[in-house]
């Protein structure tokens, strides 16, 4: 499987009450296709996986194939401390017809190189579905370092990895040593980067509800190679960014970023809390501030 372009690991809208709104569910798959995303993600972090019964997590995959049909790929997450868990949601995921998995290291349990490959291995013998890792030492405390890529070598359906350590030396020995895995850039503020070194997609959370303005760095960089234009598109997007990512509040965020777009996302479930007041207002003004600048950088490049 060829991972091109923008994937969003969809936010699970809330009611008041905290129950799976499914028709703002629908609204969001729908808006995404619509701004031309390339592919969908269900259960990734952004989508408040940790935070769901097995049962939720089935019917969420569901409700995303019904929607979706084949308009874009979607990309199942297995996330789970047990490999027998990672293992059923994978079984599950290939049962609704998904067209990928994204497989990250176990939380909390810390297991070895060795030990994140057999987890992996496991996942894929029971799927037998492409695969998308997923790199995130900021949250499972450990890499996939050499060792663990290499063990995983000896299956072809592990030909994707979204790098999410942000860590360049990564990013450089991923490009260079392992040119028959996909990088996929999964740290938003060096996406530029991941660009110049053969990126080709983008998983990223900040186009839930702002798929346009990840498009046209996608395009300017990958598709048109004009980095110059790309550089100034990243300038702009950098503010949000560091917004997003300041104060452990990233799903909140990411969850206001789509309710200001006109599709209410709702709270995010416990123990993470709303924004207040002025993180919804800083929130509002950078979005707007980078649609604005976005908007004219790209009239500028068509005149």
């Amino acid at each position: 499987m060829k991972f091109e372009g923008i994937y969003t690991p969809l936010v699970t809208p809330h009611t008041a009450s905290f129950d799976i709104d499914k028709e703002k569910f629908e609204a969001t798959i729908n808006m995404l296709i619509d701004a031309g995303v390339n592919g969908l993600i269900v259960a990734g972090t952004t989508g408040e996986y940790y935070a769901q019964t097995s049962e939720e997590r089935v019917e969420m995959m569901t409700l995303a194939k019904n929607i979706i049909k084949d308009r874009v790929p979607l990309i199942i997450g297995t996330g789970a401390i047990r490999t027998e868990d990672s293992v059923f949601y994978a079984e599950q995921a290939k049962a609704v017809g998904a067209d990928a998995l994204l497989v990250a290291t176990p939380p909390y349990a810390y297991p070895t190189s060795r030990e994140i490959a057999l987890h992996a291995l496991a996942i894929d013998r029971a799927a037998n579905l492409p695969v998308m890792l997923y790199n995130y030492p900021g949250r499972m405390c450990v890499n996939m370092d050499e060792e663990t890529l290499d063990r995983l070598g000896r299956s072809p359906n592990f030909c994707a990895i979204k790098e999410s350590s942000g860590d360049p030396n990564r990013l450089h020995m991923l490009a260079r040593d392992y040119p028959h895995i996909q990088l996929s850039c999964g740290m938003d503020d060096q996406a530029l980067e991941f660009f110049a070194w053969g990126a080709r997609s983008w998983v990223c959370a900040g186009s839930n509800f702002a798929p346009e303005a990840h498009i046209a760095l996608y395009r300017a960089c990958a598709v048109e190679g004009d980095f110059t234009t790309g550089r100034r598109i990243m300038s702009a997007m950098l503010p949000l960014m560091r917004v997003l990512e300041q104060g452990g509040k990233f799903v909140q965020c990411i969850k206001h970023g789509l309710t200001l777009r006109g599709i209410d996302a709702g709270p995010p479930r416990k123990p993470l809390q709303p924004l207040n007041k002025d993180d919804k207002r800083q929130l509002a003004e950078v979005i707007h501030t980078m649609n604005t600048v976005i908007n004219r950088i790209e009239q500028e490049s068509a005149a």
